[in-house]
């Protein structure tokens, strides 16, 4: 049994343990050998070969810092990269292919970034021991593997990378001055101009970067990456902070790169979107923090609903109890409920952007989805609902009690568990445990990374007293586990508690998964947004897909929305029915 000892040395806390808790309790230990030890800055390391895999240390550790894990025979190689000992261990590698554009799916801490680091070139791989490989150690390693060739090609300077990390908002930090300055610094292509234009970039390019949206420094993002002359593209995460519009042309644009000279590789967490623009799929699996693994690659439909399934057959792997399913038909027409609040005739002034509505209302225990370009006024919309802007003319019901998750979250210094008083009081059990918030009780917001600021803001929004619940955007930052969890929790809340959601997202699969009924901004972005609906489930979407111009099919064994190719016979009758959301 191959095993691997993991130690969070951030966690591992051996004065409030009382003296090492674990080295005493060890059996190993207790016959005079050195299983677990005193380390670096007093913190435990534990001999991977010693442990028999006990799990006494795991399960006496106060802090839950220590992770003893029986890895699948398979795994019987050293890993590719290894963060130190006791840390987290990568195994495997997805291999780009020339005319394709692979894709890489699974949960965030399970080592995608990691991956396409190295991949890049960006990270130097160790193969499991203390100093970093060399290219001829990696071909050595992958002998006999199209992984093999990959890395000769590099050795040989034969592939020529153009990487998109994860967080572009760094960007802004890193260069001042205008965008196109920033990107004729790196036009290798001198198409400067053609990729401004395709990206939808080309009216900010004489703006300064630090006054751009999220969405326009995503795609400068991308552009910078494609104007390097490079014949392997890697994107890791392109969707975030763009609307479906944005994301489908970005999906269109990263397909057109990939051709018999280039390669390209995308890790993205909207499944929608990621099976839109790939090919083929790597799986990856594992333990949050701990490890990962990279499956073998398979057909991107194939991929996708292997991973809903939560069985890898070929790898025998389990990496989820129950598989994820969605309807055949679309919903039924929602009944009319108690209203909990209603709006009229609503104008709003915004610089010279308008915003106005018609009649709408929201009923008692129900989920609305929130759906429409950037800029058209759906977060300024919400902040009228909640209060914190007053609308120009028009009427809204005031008198509802509301929590409001905004779409940019502030960090401060308290610990999680005091921000989080109330849902550790009240909803341990409905919010804290399947968030999985527990172990992050102890840090401090300003030390959280995106995804796990965005969980604690969902549960603090959600514990409140209130009738109805705001949340703008709580899919960003999430993996795709996440995203279906808290899909699962906000319905199953708003029964319980015989409350409201309306929720703005920009993930379909997200909103598909979660609402009963939906809301759909329609205008021109920046310059006017009309506020339509609450509508049925597919009087919304039709509407929606067709503003957006595409159409959605069910595939045969799932039953998950996937986009229709553009033009395909499929694409075309649903267009000619006006049956866009349901085939």
């Amino acid at each position: 049994m191959t095993r691997i000892a993991i130690v969070h040395k951030e966690k591992c806390n051996p004065i409030s343990c009382g003296n090492h808790l674990c080295i005493r309790l060890c059996p190993i230990n207790r016959t005079g050998k050195d299983c677990i030890m005193k380390g670096e800055n007093n913190k435990v390391k534990i001999d991977d070969i010693l442990c028999t895999g006990c799990g006494i240390c795991q399960n006496r550790c106060p802090f839950e810092a220590i992770h003893i894990i029986n890895l699948p025979e398979e795994l019987k190689k050293e890993p590719i990269n290894s963060y130190g000992r006791n840390g987290f261990k990568l195994y495997n590698l997805p291999i780009p292919i020339f005319g394709k554009v692979v894709g890489i799916l699974g949960r965030n801490g399970i080592g995608k970034s990691t991956a396409i680091k190295i991949l890049a070139g960006v990270l130097k791989p160790n193969l499991g021991k203390e100093k970093e490989a060399d290219y001829k150690e990696m071909v050595d390693y992958f002998k006999g593997t199209e992984a093999q060739l990959f890395f000769e090609k590099m050795q040989s300077g034969e592939i020529k990378v153009g990487y998109k990390p994860q967080t572009v908002d760094i960007i802004s930090k890193q260069f001042s001055g205008k965008v196109r300055a920033l990107l004729k610094k790196v036009d290798e292509k001198n198409e400067l101009e053609r990729i401004a234009k395709e990206l939808e970039i080309h009216k900010v390019l004489d703006h300064e970067i630090e006054n751009i949206s999220g969405g326009e420094l995503q795609r400068v993002a991308i552009a910078a990456t494609v104007l390097k002359k490079a014949n392997l593209y890697i994107f890791d995460e392109p969707s975030s902070y763009l609307d479906i519009k944005q994301r489908i042309k970005v999906s269109k644009f990263i397909r057109s790169l990939a051709n018999e000279n280039t390669a390209v590789v995308v890790v993205e967490h909207d499944l929608i979107i990621l099976d839109y623009m790939t090919d083929l799929m790597h799986l990856m699996y594992g333990k949050e923090q701990c490890f990962g693994v990279v499956s073998m690659p398979r057909a991107t439909r194939t991929a996708i609903n292997v991973y809903l399934e939560g069985y890898l057959k070929e790898e025998n792997i389990r990496f989820r109890d129950k598989e994820i399913t969605f309807m055949m038909h679309p919903p039924g027409k929602a009944k009319k409920g108690i209203a909990i609040t209603s709006w009229n005739d609503v104008k709003k002034k915004l610089g010279s952007f308008s915003l106005e509505s018609g009649k709408g209302e929201l009923w008692k225990e129900e989920v609305v989805g929130v759906v429409g370009e950037n800029g058209i006024g759906k977060t300024s919309f919400m902040k009228i609902l909640a209060g914190e802007t007053k609308q120009d003319s028009g009427e809204v019901d005031e008198k509802v009690r509301i929590s409001y998750k905004p779409q940019y979250l502030k960090a401060n210094d308290d610990l999680v568990m005091v921000a989080l008083k109330r849902a550790i009081d009240k909803y341990t059990n409905q919010l804290i445990n399947p968030l999985g918030i527990k172990e992050l009780l102890m840090r401090r917001l300003d030390e959280l990374s995106g995804g796990e600021l965005q969980r604690v803001a969902i549960a603090n929004c959600l514990s409140q007293d209130a009738d109805l619940f705001l949340l703008d955007e709580p899919s960003a930052y999430l993996d795709i586990e996440q995203r279906l969890l808290i899909s699962k929790i906000i319905k199953e809340f708003m029964t319980l508690k015989g409350c409201t959601a309306l929720i703005i997202d920009h993930d379909l699969l997200f909103i598909d998964y979660l609402s009963n009924r939906l809301t759909v901004f329609t205008g021109e972005p920046a310059v006017d947004g009309m506020i339509e609906g609450p509508f049925d489930m597919e009087e919304g979407m039709n509407l929606f897909l067709k503003d957006v111009d595409i159409t959605l099919r069910r595939d045969i064994d799932s039953k998950r929305p996937r986009i229709n190719k553009e033009g395909s016979q499929k694409d075309s009758e649903q267009k000619n029915t006006g049956k866009r959301y349901y085939a």
